[in-house]
């Protein structure tokens, strides 16, 4: 199976690096993307919007001779969604990793702070506490070296969608700082930020309890959930 792995904000393809291995021991074929603008710091980003990091992964999915999975961390899911929305017949599943699907008309994250046009990743006081759970000074220190700000309009511009064949698409949540039950009792009480998630016909939820990025603080044990996703057809 072909598995696109579509990262979060402030992160290249490279930073799934001890993520794969269980997926390419496994068979599967990896492919990390990086995308518009987020190549260097030194990258153009003054022109790039969400829907260019949209349409950068639909066309490597065009490019893929059958069907994919598609993962997605963060502000990554948004993006895997609106791909979902645009290639439905090609998508054998979404795995969300401490994410969800954004409804149409959403925006992944308007509110964090834009120094000229775009979006460096901020002092830590700025996240939750649940964000930074396991993140030790060692992985903090890496992470900031690692950075590439973030296009500002990837986080602020709406999301689009129009083919409810989405819905039809097989989802994998993988929980990280919030609990699956607690997502339950959201679904349950009819929570919007869980609104979207709860139109999907077929949905599971798996806790990998966490801070927000697991790829730094429990890369193998979340590339071994993803497997256990994939596997799961």
């Amino acid at each position: 199976m072909d598995i696109v792995l579509i990262p979060g904000f402030w992160l290249q393809g490279d930073t799934w690096s001890e993520v794969t291995p269980p997926l390419v021991a496994a068979g599967h074929t990896v492919h990390p993307l990086t995308l518009p603008g987020m190549e260097s710091a030194a990258a153009d980003r003054s022109g790039i919007g969400l829907r260019d990091h949209v349409d950068a992964v639909i066309a490597i999915v065009d490019s893929l001779p059958g069907e994919v999975v598609l993962v997605g961390h963060s502000g990554g899911g948004a993006i895997a969604h609106a791909v979902v929305d645009a290639r439905p017949d090609r998508v054998a599943r979404v795995v969300y990793v401490d994410s969800g699907p954004l409804a149409d008309g959403g925006v992944i994250n308007d509110e964090l702070p834009v120094v000229v046009g775009e979006i460096p990743l901020p002092d830590w006081d700025v996240f939750e506490e649940e964000d930074l759970v396991d993140l030790t000074d060692e992985l903090r220190e890496r992470f900031r070296s690692l950075a590439i700000p973030e296009p500002a309009r990837v986080a602020s511009d709406k999301q689009v969608l129009t083919d409810e064949r989405r819905y039809d698409v097989p989802v994998t949540v993988i929980a990280c700082e919030i609990t699956s039950d607690m997502m339950r009792q959201w679904i349950d009480g009819g929570h919007p930020y869980v609104a979207e998630l709860a139109s999907i016909r077929h949905y599971e939820l798996v806790d990998l309890p966490t801070g927000h990025w697991p790829q730094l603080t429990r890369p193998a044990d979340l590339g071994r959930t993803i497997l256990a996703a994939v596997d799961r057809g």
